[in-house]
C-alpha cells in the first residue's frame, strides 16, 4: 500500500574510539540497526495493508482540488456505496464472464477486457499492462462522485500512490484551458509524476479523450488507463488512441495518437446511464454495423427495446460486438491513412452541427443541448442522403437506417440549420485534404462503405435541407 508512507530517519547515539576496531565495530552496530529498522518497517507496512483490506482502518489517497487548493483526504463512503452496488446488482471483483478483445497492433497490442465488476480491479489490471508506481485518475463532476472513490482504491491496493483529479462535465470543457487546469493539479500532487506514471481516463467519451491527451503530452507521454463509463466511450471512443480537444475553429483539432496499455469497461456502471446518454452510445454501433456489419443492423433492431431498458445480457454482447469491429479497423490503419477513415461516417457533416447547435439548446428530446450521438445520428442521416442522390444506396437502405435511429431515441431531422455557416465548419474538419472534404458513403447496400472526395456544395445544401423536411 503505497498511499501511506513512514519517514524513517537513523541517527547515531554513540560515538567508537579511533581506530580500525572502533570503526567496524561502528559499521556493524549501524548496519544491524538498518536490518532491524527495515524488518519493523515491512512488518508495519503488512499490517497496515490487511487492516485497511480488512475494513479496519480508512485508506488514504489524495484528491486534488479542481481549483488547485489544499489537498483533502477522501473518505470511503463512496466506496461503501459501490459496495452496495455490488451486493445489490451481482457485481464483484472477480469477472466471470469476461470477453476480450485484442486490438493487434504490430508493436504494441493492447486488451478490451469487458465485465461486470472490472471497476474492482483495474489496480492489478494496471499494474499488469503498464506498471508504474504513481497513477493519476482523470475524472469529471459527474462520474468522479460515482466511481473516483472504488477506482483510487483499487489503484492504490495494487501499489500505487493514487491521486485523482478532475474537471467539470461537459463538452464546453474539453478546451486546452482544462489540459492546463489539469496539468496544474498533477504537478501539486504530492508524489509528483515521472515517466513511469500513469494516467487512468475514469469517464464518458470527453473524459476519455481529454485524459488521453493528458497522458500523451504528460512528460512526453506517459501509459494511459481507459476505464470508459459510457456506452459511448465503451464502444468507440476509449478504443484506437484517438485524444483531442477542442478549439473554437472545430471539433478535435488539438490532439495526438497515444493508444491505452489496457482498456476495462465495466458495464456495471451502465446502471447509472441516463438514457440520453444510452442512446448517444447507440448512434455510434449503428455506425460501426453501417460500414463493416449488416448483421449488427439488423440485431439492433431486433433488440431496440432491450437495449433502451438496460438490459445487462445484450448490453454487454452489443459492446463486445462493436469493439471488435473497433478493434480490427485500428489493427488494420492505426493512424488513419486509410480505411480507418470508415469511422467518420457521419461525422464529417455531424461534427460541423455539434460545432453550431451541440452546445445550445436543442430539440433531442431532453437535457440541455445536441449531443455528440445526436449529431452524428443526424449526420449519417446526410451521408444517407448524398449516396441515395449518388445512386450509391437504396432509397429502402437509407429507410431502413432512419427507422432504426428513431428507434433509438435518436433524431433523424433537424430545422434551422444554416448550410453556409456548416460548409465553412466543414472546411476545417481534420478529415479534409488540401481544403477537398472527403465524406464516408454507403455504398451499395448497409455493411459496407467507401470514401467520395467529389461531393459539391450543392449536393451537400441539399443534404442539409433534407434534415429540415417531414
Amino acid at each position: 500500500m503505497t498511499t501511506m508512507g513512514f519517514d524513517i530517519v537513523c541517527v547515531s547515539a554513540f560515538t567508537a574510539e579511533d581506530g580500525a576496531m572502533g570503526m567496524l565495530l561502528k559499521q556493524q552496530l549501524m548496519f544491524g540497526l538498518l536490518v532491524v529498522l527495515l524488518a519493523a518497517y515491512v512488518w508495519l507496512r503488512h499490517v497496515v495493508a490487511r487492516k485497511i483490506r480488512a475494513g479496519k482502518m480508512p485508506d488514504r489517497h489524495v484528491r486534488l482540488s479542481p481549483d488547485g487548493g489544499d489537498h483533502e483526504q477522501v473518505d470511503g463512503e463512496l466506496v461503501r456505496q459501490m459496495r452496495q452496488y455490488k451486493a445489490d446488482e451481482g457485481g464483484g471483483c472477480e469477472p466471470t464472464t469476461m470477453r476480450r478483445v485484442c486490438v493487434e497492433l504490430p508493436d504494441r497490442p493492447y486488451d478490451i477486457l469487458i465485465d461486470r465488476g472490472l471497476l474492482w480491479r483495474v489496480g492489478p489490471l494496471a499494474m499488469e499492462a503498464a506498471g508504474g508506481r504513481s497513477a493519476f485518475i482523470i475524472t469529471d463532476t459527474n462520474v468522479g462522485p460515482l466511481y473516483a472513490e472504488a477506482t483510487a482504491k483499487g489503484l492504490a491496493d495494487a501499489g500505487y500512490a493514487t491521486f485523482v483529479v478532475s474537471f467539470p462535465a461537459g463538452e464546453p470543457n474539453k478546451t486546452l484551458a482544462t489540459v492546463s487546469c489539469l496539468f496544474d493539479q498533477i504537478f501539486a500532487a504530492p508524489t509528483p509524476p515521472d515517466r513511469e506514471s500513469v494516467v487512468v481516463g475514469l469517464g464518458g467519451g470527453v473524459v476519455g479523450d481529454v485524459a488521453g491527451f493528458v497522458a500523451a503530452t504528460l512528460l512526453r507521454g506517459v501509459a494511459l488507463v481507459q476505464v470508459p463509463t459510457s456506452l459511448l466511450a465503451d464502444v468507440d471512443s476509449s478504443v484506437g488512441g484517438k485524444t483531442a480537444v477542442d478549439h473554437p475553429a472545430g471539433k478535435n483539432l488539438i490532439g495526438a495518437f497515444h493508444q491505452p496499455r489496457i482498456v476495462c469497461i465495466d458495464t456495471g456502471v451502465l446502471a447509472t446511464l441516463d438514457k440520453l446518454e444510452l442512446s448517444c452510445g447507440l448512434a455510434e454501433c449503428v455506425k460501426h454495423g453501417v460500414i463493416r456489419d449488416e448483421s449488427l443492423v439488423t440485431w439492433l433492431d431486433q433488440n431496440a427495446d432491450a437495449l433502451l431498458g438496460g438490459d445487462a445480457d445484450r448490453l454487454t454482447e452489443l459492446i463486445a460486438r462493436n469493439v471488435a469491429i473497433k478493434a480490427a479497423v485500428v489493427a488494420e490503419d492505426e493512424r488513419e491513412t486509410g480505411r480507418r477513415a470508415h469511422l467518420n461516417f457521419g461525422h464529417t457533416i455531424g461534427h460541423a452541427i455539434e460545432a453550431v447547435a451541440g452546445l445550445t439548446v436543442g430539440s433531442a428530446g431532453e437535457g440541455d443541448y445536441l449531443r455528440h450521438g445526436h449529431c452524428v445520428a443526424l449526420g449519417m442521416v446526410a451521408a444517407d442522403h448524398i449516396a441515395v442522390s449518388r445512386r450509391l444506396l437504396p432509397a429502402d437502405q437509407a429507410e431502413r437506417v432512419e427507422r432504426l435511429l428513431s428507434r433509438l431515441n435518436l433524431p433523424i431531422r433537424r430545422a434551422g440549420l444554416d448550410g453556409p455557416e456548416l460548409l465553412r465548419i466543414m472546411r476545417h474538419d481534420k478529415k479534409a485534404r488540401g481544403g477537398v472534404l472527403r465524406f464516408v458513403l454507403p455504398a451499395g447496400s448497409v455493411g459496407a462503405v467507401e470514401i467520395q472526395d467529389d461531393v459539391t456544395e450543392e449536393e451537400i445544401f441539399a443534404a442539409i435541407g433534407y434534415l429540415a423536411t417531414g
